[in-house]
């Protein structure tokens, strides 16, 4: 191929080797759009011009900016195209001339467009539900082929309906979701250059807000300082914005409100009723906006706006108060006076009294005024968020009007007041006379008058019987005078009082009695009861007449002997008649009759103290009281407790929380026992708190604190120098032992502990034994009674016998000492019957 070339070029030479030749370098050319390219035109022979031509045919000047020719020696021109576009294409013409010879050479110029991403953005954002057209936008020539890819697999259309590839290259997908959200791959491809290219897209799918109110309807109560919490929650891609809008006007944080980070919690500050209404949460995003409403509540406690004092005249037909009062929730109002509340509607069986409410007005209408309807009211408006209460005061102008008892009694010499109690408003003068004169005067010495300021006392001292009889009261204001009359009478002694009968014991009596029939017209101010054997002076005691006495116990009586008594009544004009004697005749001597008890709760609440009072002796003294007690719902008694002929009370202590005990007391003497005083009763339940704590400080200062360490430092010095005594046979103890009592140490025991001698009672029953101790310090008791006993115990012999007062010093001795009582368990060491008596 390359010799039949050669050969023609041979020719071609020889047979025009005077002409003038041309050639193109390169013979074509493929250009892409907007790149560059030059054209080398070599001329064979002498040649005085080289042009070079457009595909239009015009010559190619040089100042072309876009297409550049240059003539760089005689014999060669360059042809330079600058970014090709597609307008560049054609045969270009190159043509060399030397006077009338000319000689050309053309060249073909092709302008291809390489694949070219004019418009392919990312990230690209779409809203989801959407048709999304992600934009690719590819330019070559041919046309490219495109291919789209996600999630590194190629989309495949005729699989997924969702998907299309438009016409322009751009994929559509319909309703995009936001899983549908990633990175998409845009592929250009020329099959005819094997040319490929491609762009990555990011697609975002963006979500339209949801918001969702915390409370749809916030209450708040107005004017009490307090602020009001709307809050709402909104979701959405990307994170929404949250504002607040009230009255289409944007709310922002300030003296009023205030607004969280990401604005979804908005407080209104010092809550009133005009920030009542809806409240708008707007929620925003790049996919759009959503709002919701929440309405805010304002409450406001009620509150009596208006309520003034009135003045009315007795028997006025009507007066009318008024209340008026605001509030949200329109507020209830009513009338209370004194212990009597008024509420809607008549409010007495005369119709005298009428309430009416009407929205936020009530008044209470009075008919026919009274004296008593005078005082001070109470308005109350309440609604569901609290209640106002204000007084207001009704003043009733009234006359006087004059109470208080119309008789009065007294005797010569005894000075007595007559009251006359005066209501009257205004304020009443008061006068008194006394047979048409005014008193004091000079004519009435032994009057005298004391006033306060409702009540005018006139003190009257009879001298003679001419004082005895009329007094007049008058009081005046300016509403009128009003007269009063009271009588003053002269006393007299009681009436007998009537003795009914007489219910003798062996050393008592109990007579029972009447009042008398007349008490002459003052109180009767006690009773003289006298009683004798027959024949012999009588003796009497005076009793203090106390309401409902009825019956008079009298003492110190022999067994089995007839007395005789009677009665009479003193008042403080002197003393009635006595009343005709009754004989009766004491009972022979007998056990006593049973103590009457009373059982109370006693200090912390598990304790009982059992008080007694004496009854008659059964003509024998008291010898002693013996208690005993237990739980009730338990059949067995605790050890009974023996106590001394004097004694009044005795203390139960650790007992059963919140347990009933039955408590019996028998008082015995030489004839033997009453029957028991019985009573029942509940200890209180067990405390939660600690009463200390509950007292709210320890009480103990810095010197008690200082002082109970010092003694606690003292006995443990006491306590090592006893261990040295009795372990190491030294110390101060041993000193003292040795040098001054002349013992050996605890070595040597006394004759008497090895006898073991105990006190404690031996007996063969299931009873505990119980130990008997007596403190020699004796507390003495303001009332001059026996010292309270904290427990004590029965001293028995071994056959269950009492013990007897005059063979016993011990007894004697807990008679007046506190007892306390210890039970032993049976299991404890016995003693013989000599020993047990402690």
């Amino acid at each position: 191929m390359l010799q039949i070339r050669d050969l023609i070029w041979g020719l071609l030479f020889i047979g025009c080797a005077a002409a003038i030749q041309v050639e193109i370098t390169p013979t074509q050319g493929e250009i892409s759009v907007g790149d560059s390219k030059f054209f080398l035109c070599e001329v064979v022979g002498d040649a005085k011009d080289i042009d070079w031509y457009a595909p239009s045919g015009e010559k190619i000047l040089p100042n072309r900016p876009d297409i550049f020719v240059s003539r760089s020696d005689e014999t060669t021109s360059t042809l330079t195209i600058y970014h090709a576009n597609v307008d560049s294409a054609g045969i270009y013409k190159c043509v060399a001339k030397n006077g009338d010879k000319e000689a050309q050479a053309t060249v073909q110029v092709k302008i291809f467009q390489k694949i070219t991403f004019e418009s392919a953005p990312s990230p690209q954002e779409f809203n989801e539900g959407d048709d999304a057209d992600i934009v690719c936008d590819v330019v070559s020539s041919p046309p490219p082929t495109i291919i789209w890819k996600h999630k590194g697999s190629r989309i495949q259309v005729a699989k997924d309906v969702r998907y299309k590839i438009m016409d322009n290259g751009h994929l559509q997908i319909r309703g995009i979701k936001k899983t549908d959200e990633g990175m998409y791959n845009c592929e250009a491809r020329v099959m005819a250059r094997g040319e490929i290219d491609f762009r990555m897209i990011k697609v975002v799918v963006n979500v339209l807000p949801t918001i969702r109110a915390r409370q749809s309807d916030v209450n708040a109560t107005a004017d009490i300082g307090s602020s009001a919490l709307l809050a709402c929650d909104a979701d959405g891609f990307p994170e929404p914005t949250v504002t607040w809008a009230h009255n289409n006007v944007v709310l922002e944080t300030g003296d009023k409100y205030s607004l969280n980070e990401d604005g979804s919690e908005l407080v209104i500050k010092d809550v009133k009723k005009v920030d009542e209404g809806d409240y708008t949460c707007i929620a925003k995003n790049k996919a759009g906006e959503k709002a919701e409403e929440v309405s805010l509540n304002v409450f406001v406690q009620p509150k009596i706006t208006y309520l003034n004092n009135q003045t009315a005249s007795e028997f006025e037909e009507q007066v009318t108060l008024t209340c008026e009062a605001s509030g949200d929730p329109t507020p209830t109002i009513s009338w209370s006076f004194e212990n009597r509340v008024f509420s809607e509607g008549e409010q007495s069986l005369d119709r005298n009294i009428v309430v009416r409410s009407h929205a936020r007005v009530s008044s209470l209408t009075l008919k026919n005024v009274q004296f008593t309807y005078a005082g001070q009211y109470l308005c109350t408006a309440s609604n569901s968020i609290g209640q106002d209460d204000q007084n207001m005061y009704l003043e009733v102008r009234y006359a006087p009007k004059l109470q208080g008892n119309v008789a009065w009694y007294t005797w010569e010499g005894n000075p007595t007041n007559i009251s006359c109690k005066v209501e009257a408003h205004p304020r009443a003068t008061v006068v008194w006379y006394r047979d048409g004169l005014p008193v004091p005067s000079a004519n009435f010495t032994n009057l005298k008058i004391y006033t306060t300021p409702t009540i005018s006392y006139l003190e009257v001292t009879p001298s003679s019987q001419d004082d005895f009889g009329s007094y007049n009261c008058s009081a005046t204001n300016a509403m009128g005078t009003e007269y009063k009359e009271f009588l003053l009478i002269e006393a007299d002694v009681p009436t007998t009082p009537e003795l009914y009968q007489v219910e003798p014991f062996s050393s008592t009596a109990v007579i029972q009695f009447g009042e008398p029939e007349a008490t002459g017209g003052v109180p009767i101010i006690k009773y003289r009861v006298q009683w004798r054997l027959p024949g012999q002076d009588w003796t009497e005691k005076e009793y203090s007449a106390e309401d409902d006495l009825n019956q008079i116990t009298i003492l110190g009586l022999n067994p089995e002997t007839t007395y005789e008594v009677r009665i009479s009544a003193i008042n403080g004009k002197g003393e009635s008649e006595s009343s005709p004697a009754k004989h009766f005749k004491t009972e022979p001597v007998r056990e006593p009759s049973a103590p009457k008890i009373e059982v109370k709760v006693h200090n912390r609440g598990n304790s009982l103290k059992v008080n007694w009072i004496k009854q008659d002796d059964g003509g024998s003294p008291i010898k002693h009281y013996l208690v005993r007690y237990k739980a009730k719902y338990v059949s067995d008694w605790k050890p009974e407790m023996r106590l001394p002929n004097d004694s009044e009370y005795v203390v139960l202590n650790g007992l059963d929380w919140n347990t009933e005990y039955e408590v019996h007391v028998v008082a015995e003497n030489q004839q033997g026992r009453s029957e028991p005083g019985i009573r029942s009763i509940r200890t209180a339940s067990e405390p939660t708190t600690i009463p200390d704590a509950m007292g709210g400080g320890s009480g103990l200062g810095t010197g008690a604190i200082v002082g109970i360490l010092i003694v606690v430092f003292f006995l443990l010095l006491v306590g090592v120098d006893v261990t040295c005594y009795f372990l190491n046979k030294c110390g101060l103890l041993m000193c003292i032992a040795v040098n001054f009592c002349g013992k050996a140490g605890p070595g040597a025991k006394s004759k008497d502990m090895e006898e073991g001698k105990a006190a404690f009672t031996k007996d063969e029953s299931k009873e505990p034994i119980v130990e008997v101790r007596t403190e020699e310090e004796h507390i003495p008791n303001q009332g001059g009674g026996p010292t309270e006993p904290n427990e004590t115990t029965p001293l028995t012999e071994p056959d269950g016998k009492t013990v007897k007062d005059d063979k016993t010093k011990g007894e004697a001795e807990v008679k007046n000492a506190t007892a306390e009582v210890k039970t032993v368990p049976n299991e404890a060491p016995q003693t013989n019957g000599n020993e047990s008596k402690a």
